[in-house]
C-alpha cells in the first residue's frame, strides 16, 4: 500500500499538538461524521502521514504531523455513557463508530494559518481551504503535503 496523507483537526483545548507529543500515541476518538468515520474505517493505512490540525482558536492551521499507528477499531467511548462521545445507539455488537490510532511525529516552528493556506496558489483545491469544509478529517494530496512541509520550513 502506498502512503496516503490527511488533515485531522484537533481543537487545542481538547487535544492538542503538544499533549500528541507528551503521549506519543492517542487514539483519533469522537468522530462523529459519517464521512470522516469512513475514511478512517475504509481508507486510512498504517503509517499514513497527518497534518495536525489545531481548530476553533486564533489562528486556526497546521501545527504539526503526526502517524496513523493503528487501523480503525471501534471508538469504545461512543458506549461509555460518561463520556462526551457517548451515542445512544452505538453499542460493543453495533459499534457504528471508529476511531484510529496516531503516533507524534513532529512540530512545526510555527503554525501555518488557515488564511496562509488560502493564500497559496500551489494548495488550490485543498479542502481545509474551500468555504464551508468542516470535515474533522480529510484526504490530502501528496503535492500538498509536501507543499505544506516546505511552507513550514520557511
Amino acid at each position: 500500500m502506498s502512503t496516503q496523507y490527511w488533515l485531522m483537526k484537533s481543537e487545542p483545548n481538547v487535544y492538542s499538538i503538544d499533549d500528541l507529543k507528551r503521549e506519543g500515541r492517542t487514539h483519533w476518538e469522537g468522530v462523529r461524521n459519517y464521512q470522516a468515520r469512513n475514511f478512517m474505517r475504509d481508507q486510512m493505512n498504517l503509517n499514513d502521514r497527518v497534518l495536525f490540525y489545531h481548530s476553533n482558536c486564533n489562528p486556526p492551521g497546521i501545527v504539526g504531523l503526526a502517524t496513523v499507528s493503528k487501523l480503525a477499531y471501534p471508538d469504545f467511548f461512543a458506549w461509555d455513557s460518561s463520556s462526551p462521545y457517548f451515542d445512544p445507539k452505538a453499542s460493543p455488537e453495533k459499534p457504528i463508530w471508529m476511531m484510529v490510532d496516531v503516533d507524534y511525529e513532529a512540530h512545526f516552528s510555527k503554525i501555518i494559518s488557515l488564511e496562509q493556506l488560502k493564500n497559496e496558489a500551489a494548495l488550490a483545491g485543498m479542502l481545509v481551504a474551500k468555504k464551508g469544509m468542516r470535515l474533522s478529517i480529510q484526504p490530502v494530496t501528496q503535492a500538498h503535503f509536501d507543499h505544506v512541509l516546505e511552507m513550514a520550513k520557511h
